[in-house]
Protein backbone atom coordinates (compact mmCIF):
# COMPACT_ATOMS: atom_id res chain seq x y z
CA UNK A 1 0.00 0.00 0.00
CA UNK A 2 2.67 2.82 1.46
CA UNK A 3 4.97 1.82 -1.82
CA UNK A 4 2.04 2.40 -4.28
CA UNK A 5 1.36 5.76 -2.49
CA UNK A 6 5.07 6.19 -1.99
CA UNK A 7 5.01 6.18 -6.11
CA UNK A 8 2.00 8.55 -7.02
CA UNK A 9 3.33 11.29 -4.56
CA UNK A 10 7.14 10.66 -5.19
CA UNK A 11 7.12 14.65 -5.93
CA UNK A 12 5.09 15.49 -2.49
CA UNK A 13 7.56 13.88 0.12
CA UNK A 14 4.55 11.28 0.81
CA UNK A 15 4.36 10.95 4.34
CA UNK A 16 2.64 7.63 5.61
CA UNK A 17 1.32 9.13 8.96
CA UNK A 18 -1.41 12.00 7.21
CA UNK A 19 -3.70 11.34 4.76
CA UNK A 20 -3.74 12.50 1.11
CA UNK A 21 -6.24 14.13 -0.41
CA UNK A 22 -8.42 14.05 -3.98
CA UNK A 23 -10.20 17.46 -4.93
CA UNK A 24 -11.51 19.15 -7.57
CA UNK A 25 -14.49 20.07 -9.46
CA UNK A 26 -17.32 17.82 -10.06
CA UNK A 27 -16.88 18.05 -13.74
CA UNK A 28 -14.40 20.33 -16.17
CA UNK A 29 -16.36 23.33 -17.02
CA UNK A 30 -13.69 25.14 -18.85
CA UNK A 31 -9.86 26.18 -18.53
CA UNK A 32 -9.76 28.65 -16.02
CA UNK A 33 -12.04 27.08 -13.43
CA UNK A 34 -9.72 24.00 -13.64
CA UNK A 35 -7.04 25.74 -13.20
CA UNK A 36 -8.03 28.05 -10.90
CA UNK A 37 -8.96 25.37 -8.40
CA UNK A 38 -5.81 23.19 -9.54
CA UNK A 39 -3.51 26.21 -8.44
CA UNK A 40 -5.51 27.01 -4.86
CA UNK A 41 -5.86 23.69 -3.56
CA UNK A 42 -2.58 22.07 -4.69
CA UNK A 43 -1.27 25.47 -2.69
CA UNK A 44 -2.94 24.72 0.25
CA UNK A 45 -2.07 21.37 -0.02
CA UNK A 46 1.78 21.86 -0.04
CA UNK A 47 1.44 24.50 2.99
CA UNK A 48 -0.04 21.51 5.09
CA UNK A 49 1.69 18.98 3.55
CA UNK A 50 -0.79 16.94 2.52
CA UNK A 51 -0.34 14.94 -0.76
CA UNK A 52 -2.71 15.84 -3.51
CA UNK A 53 -4.53 14.53 -5.96
CA UNK A 54 -6.80 17.40 -8.91
CA UNK A 55 -10.05 15.44 -9.51
CA UNK A 56 -12.59 16.35 -12.49
CA UNK A 57 -14.83 14.18 -14.29
CA UNK A 58 -14.52 14.59 -18.38
CA UNK A 59 -18.00 13.87 -18.91
CA UNK A 60 -20.46 12.87 -16.48
CA UNK A 61 -22.78 9.94 -17.60
CA UNK A 62 -24.95 9.35 -14.93
CA UNK A 63 -26.99 12.41 -14.42
CA UNK A 64 -30.33 12.04 -13.91
CA UNK A 65 -32.44 14.48 -16.11
CA UNK A 66 -31.55 14.21 -19.71
CA UNK A 67 -30.98 18.12 -20.01
CA UNK A 68 -28.11 17.86 -17.26
CA UNK A 69 -24.76 19.47 -18.55
CA UNK A 70 -22.46 16.21 -19.77
CA UNK A 71 -19.00 17.78 -20.92
CA UNK A 72 -17.59 19.94 -22.62
CA UNK A 73 -16.27 17.26 -25.24
CA UNK A 74 -14.26 14.36 -23.96
CA UNK A 75 -11.08 15.02 -25.77
CA UNK A 76 -10.47 18.86 -24.48
CA UNK A 77 -11.52 18.00 -21.03
CA UNK A 78 -9.01 15.17 -20.63
CA UNK A 79 -6.47 17.58 -22.11
CA UNK A 80 -7.36 20.02 -19.87
CA UNK A 81 -7.17 17.47 -16.45
CA UNK A 82 -3.55 16.08 -18.43
CA UNK A 83 -2.25 19.65 -18.46
CA UNK A 84 -3.09 20.81 -14.60
CA UNK A 85 -1.36 17.72 -13.83
CA UNK A 86 1.52 18.62 -15.51
CA UNK A 87 1.89 22.24 -14.76
CA UNK A 88 1.31 21.95 -11.23
CA UNK A 89 3.25 17.98 -10.87
CA UNK A 90 0.12 16.74 -9.62
CA UNK A 91 -1.53 13.23 -10.06
CA UNK A 92 -4.72 13.62 -11.60
CA UNK A 93 -7.78 11.56 -11.75
CA UNK A 94 -11.12 10.71 -13.31
CA UNK A 95 -13.78 8.66 -13.82
CA UNK A 96 -14.66 6.27 -16.24
CA UNK A 97 -17.81 4.28 -17.41
CA UNK A 98 -17.13 2.05 -19.93
CA UNK A 99 -14.76 -0.76 -20.76
CA UNK A 100 -13.87 1.47 -23.79
CA UNK A 101 -13.53 4.37 -21.92
CA UNK A 102 -10.53 2.86 -19.83
CA UNK A 103 -8.19 2.96 -22.37
CA UNK A 104 -8.64 6.14 -23.39
CA UNK A 105 -8.73 7.92 -19.81
CA UNK A 106 -5.66 5.97 -18.76
CA UNK A 107 -3.39 7.95 -21.81
CA UNK A 108 -4.46 10.87 -19.16
CA UNK A 109 -4.86 10.53 -16.09
CA UNK A 110 -2.56 8.36 -13.37
CA UNK A 111 -5.84 7.24 -11.12
CA UNK A 112 -9.00 5.45 -13.01
CA UNK A 113 -12.14 5.87 -10.56
CA UNK A 114 -15.02 3.54 -10.87
CA UNK A 115 -18.65 5.34 -10.58
CA UNK A 116 -20.24 3.57 -7.15
CA UNK A 117 -23.09 2.34 -9.48
CA UNK A 118 -20.91 0.71 -11.59
CA UNK A 119 -18.45 -1.13 -9.18
CA UNK A 120 -19.94 -4.67 -9.82
CA UNK A 121 -19.46 -4.13 -14.05
CA UNK A 122 -17.29 -6.96 -14.36
CA UNK A 123 -15.81 -5.68 -17.79
CA UNK A 124 -15.45 -2.45 -16.76
CA UNK A 125 -13.34 -3.77 -13.57
CA UNK A 126 -11.58 -5.73 -15.75
CA UNK A 127 -10.56 -3.05 -18.51
CA UNK A 128 -9.43 -0.37 -15.98
CA UNK A 129 -7.29 -3.18 -14.31
CA UNK A 130 -5.52 -3.84 -17.73
CA UNK A 131 -4.00 -0.14 -17.99
CA UNK A 132 -2.13 -1.15 -15.09
CA UNK A 133 -3.05 2.51 -13.50
CA UNK A 134 -4.44 2.68 -9.96
CA UNK A 135 -8.18 1.94 -10.01
CA UNK A 136 -10.36 3.48 -7.43
CA UNK A 137 -13.45 1.45 -7.17
CA UNK A 138 -16.06 3.92 -5.20
CA UNK A 139 -18.15 1.48 -2.90
CA UNK A 140 -21.75 1.14 -4.52
CA UNK A 141 -24.31 2.77 -2.80
CA UNK A 142 -26.60 -0.81 -2.62
CA UNK A 143 -23.40 -2.90 -1.39
CA UNK A 144 -21.37 -3.38 1.97
CA UNK A 145 -18.25 -2.94 2.79
CA UNK A 146 -17.29 -6.08 3.47
CA UNK A 147 -18.70 -6.69 -0.41
CA UNK A 148 -16.48 -4.89 -2.21
CA UNK A 149 -13.53 -7.12 -1.66
CA UNK A 150 -15.40 -8.94 -4.81
CA UNK A 151 -14.70 -6.03 -6.16
CA UNK A 152 -10.74 -5.77 -5.28
CA UNK A 153 -10.08 -9.59 -6.08
CA UNK A 154 -11.41 -8.94 -9.70
CA UNK A 155 -9.09 -6.50 -10.18
CA UNK A 156 -6.08 -8.13 -8.87
CA UNK A 157 -6.87 -11.32 -10.17
CA UNK A 158 -6.30 -9.65 -13.52
CA UNK A 159 -2.72 -8.90 -12.68
CA UNK A 160 -2.93 -5.56 -10.98
CA UNK A 161 -2.62 -4.89 -7.65
CA UNK A 162 -2.71 -1.37 -7.17
CA UNK A 163 -6.39 -0.73 -6.15
CA UNK A 164 -8.15 2.09 -3.71
CA UNK A 165 -11.71 1.66 -2.35
CA UNK A 166 -13.73 4.87 -1.36
CA UNK A 167 -16.55 5.01 0.98
CA UNK A 168 -19.56 7.19 -0.05
CA UNK A 169 -22.91 6.55 1.78
CA UNK A 170 -25.64 4.06 1.51
CA UNK A 171 -29.38 4.56 0.30
CA UNK A 172 -31.17 5.45 2.73
CA UNK A 173 -35.24 5.56 1.33
CA UNK A 174 -35.35 7.11 -1.60
CA UNK A 175 -33.52 10.72 -1.68
CA UNK A 176 -30.88 10.74 0.88
CA UNK A 177 -27.39 8.40 1.81
CA UNK A 178 -26.19 7.70 5.21
CA UNK A 179 -22.83 6.58 6.10
CA UNK A 180 -21.71 3.64 8.01
CA UNK A 181 -18.23 4.45 9.28
CA UNK A 182 -17.81 0.41 10.00
CA UNK A 183 -17.38 0.41 6.05
CA UNK A 184 -13.64 2.42 6.71
CA UNK A 185 -12.23 -0.52 9.00
CA UNK A 186 -14.16 -3.46 6.85
CA UNK A 187 -12.80 -2.49 3.75
CA UNK A 188 -9.13 -1.37 5.21
CA UNK A 189 -9.20 -5.16 5.67
CA UNK A 190 -8.36 -5.93 2.26
CA UNK A 191 -4.84 -4.87 2.59
CA UNK A 192 -5.72 -1.46 0.19
CA UNK A 193 -6.05 2.25 0.74
CA UNK A 194 -9.45 3.68 1.83
CA UNK A 195 -10.91 6.97 1.03
CA UNK A 196 -14.10 8.51 2.03
CA UNK A 197 -15.81 11.08 -0.48
CA UNK A 198 -16.91 13.94 1.88
CA UNK A 199 -19.12 15.51 -1.12
CA UNK A 200 -21.24 12.67 -2.22
CA UNK A 201 -21.81 11.14 0.53
CA UNK A 202 -24.00 14.21 1.22
CA UNK A 203 -26.05 13.89 -1.97
CA UNK A 204 -30.31 13.94 -1.95
CA UNK A 205 -30.76 11.87 -5.29
CA UNK A 206 -33.99 11.16 -6.88
CA UNK A 207 -35.02 15.10 -6.28
CA UNK A 208 -38.50 15.52 -8.47
CA UNK A 209 -36.64 18.42 -10.14
CA UNK A 210 -34.39 16.52 -11.82
CA UNK A 211 -31.23 17.60 -10.18
CA UNK A 212 -29.52 16.21 -6.85
CA UNK A 213 -30.14 18.15 -3.71
CA UNK A 214 -27.14 17.87 -0.94
CA UNK A 215 -26.52 18.60 2.55
CA UNK A 216 -22.53 20.88 2.05
CA UNK A 217 -22.85 22.10 5.82
CA UNK A 218 -22.03 18.59 7.10
CA UNK A 219 -18.68 18.27 5.25
CA UNK A 220 -16.97 19.12 7.72
CA UNK A 221 -18.69 16.09 10.10
CA UNK A 222 -18.34 13.44 7.62
CA UNK A 223 -14.23 14.31 6.84
CA UNK A 224 -13.72 14.35 10.52
CA UNK A 225 -15.42 10.86 11.10
CA UNK A 226 -13.42 9.60 7.93
CA UNK A 227 -9.56 10.80 9.69
CA UNK A 228 -10.88 9.16 12.82
CA UNK A 229 -11.79 5.87 12.17
CA UNK A 230 -9.08 5.29 10.38
CA UNK A 231 -9.52 6.64 6.04
CA UNK A 232 -6.28 7.08 4.33
CA UNK A 233 -7.50 9.51 2.38
CA UNK A 234 -10.32 12.06 1.45
CA UNK A 235 -11.89 12.81 -1.47
CA UNK A 236 -13.87 16.88 -1.64
CA UNK A 237 -15.52 18.03 -5.19
CA UNK A 238 -14.53 22.01 -4.19
CA UNK A 239 -15.73 25.17 -6.40
CA UNK A 240 -15.23 28.50 -6.24
CA UNK A 241 -18.96 29.79 -6.77
CA UNK A 242 -20.82 26.08 -5.92
CA UNK A 243 -24.27 27.92 -6.56
CA UNK A 244 -23.27 28.22 -10.43
CA UNK A 245 -21.63 24.82 -10.70
CA UNK A 246 -22.97 22.92 -13.66
CA UNK A 247 -23.30 19.62 -12.00
CA UNK A 248 -23.56 18.71 -8.24
CA UNK A 249 -23.54 22.05 -6.93
CA UNK A 250 -25.62 21.05 -4.12
CA UNK A 251 -23.09 18.96 -2.23
CA UNK A 252 -19.80 20.77 -3.32
CA UNK A 253 -17.39 22.75 -0.59
CA UNK A 254 -17.19 26.25 -1.51
CA UNK A 255 -13.05 26.35 -1.88
CA UNK A 256 -13.05 29.59 -0.12
CA UNK A 257 -13.52 26.87 3.05
CA UNK A 258 -11.43 24.35 2.09
CA UNK A 259 -8.07 25.73 4.16
CA UNK A 260 -9.98 25.65 7.42
CA UNK A 261 -11.21 22.92 7.23
CA UNK A 262 -8.10 20.87 6.08
CA UNK A 263 -6.34 22.86 9.20
CA UNK A 264 -9.14 21.55 11.39
CA UNK A 265 -8.58 18.14 9.65
CA UNK A 266 -4.41 17.63 10.24
CA UNK A 267 -4.65 18.79 13.53
CA UNK A 268 -7.14 15.77 14.06
CA UNK A 269 -4.94 13.32 12.18
CA UNK A 270 -2.04 14.57 14.27
CA UNK A 271 -3.84 14.04 17.52
CA UNK A 272 -4.88 10.63 16.96
CA UNK A 273 -0.94 9.64 15.45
Amino acid sequence: MSNILSELFQHQNYNPKTFFLIAGPCVVENEEMVFEIGEKVSTLCKKLEIPYIFKASYRKANRTSGSSFTGIGDEIALNLINQVGKKLSLPTTTDIHTADEAKIASQYVDVLQIPAFLCRQTDLLLAAAATGKIVNVKKGQFVSGPSMKFAVDKIKQAGNDKVWLTERGNSFGYQDLIVDYRNIPWMKANGVPVIMDCTHSLQQPNQTSGVTGGNPQLIETIAKAAIATGADGLFIETHPNPSVAKSDGANMLHLDLLEPLLEKLVLLKKAIN
